[in-house]
C-alpha cells in the first residue's frame, strides 16, 4: 500500500468485508463466440478458467468478476433492466460483495484462491452489445480481473471471501 499502514485509511481498508456469493458462471470459448453458461467451473493455477479463451494466455486477466449490483447500475444508466451477465462477458457474477474491496487482495471463491490484478474496464463491444451509451454505462461498473493462485472448483452458491492475515504465496 502506498500509505502508512498504521493510518486511519489503512485501518479502514483492512476492516472486515462481508462475504459474497456466486450467482452466475460463464466462459468464453472463443473471441466473439456466445458465452457458455455453466453451473460449475474449474480454475487452473496460473491459467484461469478451463475452457475459457483467456486460459490460453499467461497474464493477469485469467478470471473476470462482476457484481450483480453493477449489472443493475449499468441497466439504470441505460434506462433498462439490469444488464445480462452474458452481454458483459464476465466469468463470475457475485452478489453481496463490493468487488473493489478486494483491490490488491487475495480472495477465495469456492475451492480456488485468486489475487485481484485490476479493474475490468469495458471494451468497445459494449456499445455494440448494450446499445448506444453501453460503453459509458459500463465505466466504473465492470468488476475486477484476477489471476489464479490456487486452482479449484467453483460452483453456483459458493462463498466469495477476502483472505486476511494469510501468507502472500499460496501453494497448490
Amino acid at each position: 500500500m502506498p500509505f502508512n499502514p498504521s493510518s486511519s485509511l489503512a485501518k479502514l481498508l483492512d476492516a472486515p468485508v462481508r462475504p459474497g456469493r456466486v450467482i452466475w458462471l460463464g466462459l468464453r470459448p472463443e473471441r466473439r463466440a456466445p458465452m457458455v453458461v455453466i453451473d460449475a467451473m474449474q480454475l487452473e493455477t496460473g491459467r484461469g478458467v478451463t475452457g475459457d479463451r483467456y486460459s490460453k494466455l499467461d497474464g493477469n486477466r485469467q478470471v473476470t468478476l462482476i457484481g450483480v449490483e453493477n449489472l443493475a447500475a449499468v441497466g439504470a444508466y441505460l434506462g433498462t433492466a439490469p444488464a445480462d451477465p452474458e452481454a458483459v462477458r464476465r466469468n463470475i457474477v457475485v452478489e453481496g460483495l463490493n468487488l473493489l474491496a478486494l483491490k490488491e487482495r487475495r480472495f477465495r471463491v469456492g475451492e480456488a484462491v485468486l489475487q485481484t490484478t485490476g479493474e475490468c474496464h469495458p471494451c468497445s463491444r459494449m456499445e455494440e452489445i448494450l446499445g448506444v451509451g453501453g460503453y459509458n454505462a459500463m465505466r466504473g461498473q465492470g468488476g475486477i480481473t484476477a489471476k489464479v493462485l490456487r486452482g479449484g472448483l467453483v460452483r453456483l452458491g459458493d462463498v466469495v471471501e477476502r483472505l486476511d492475515g494469510e501468507p502472500e504465496h499460496v501453494a497448490k
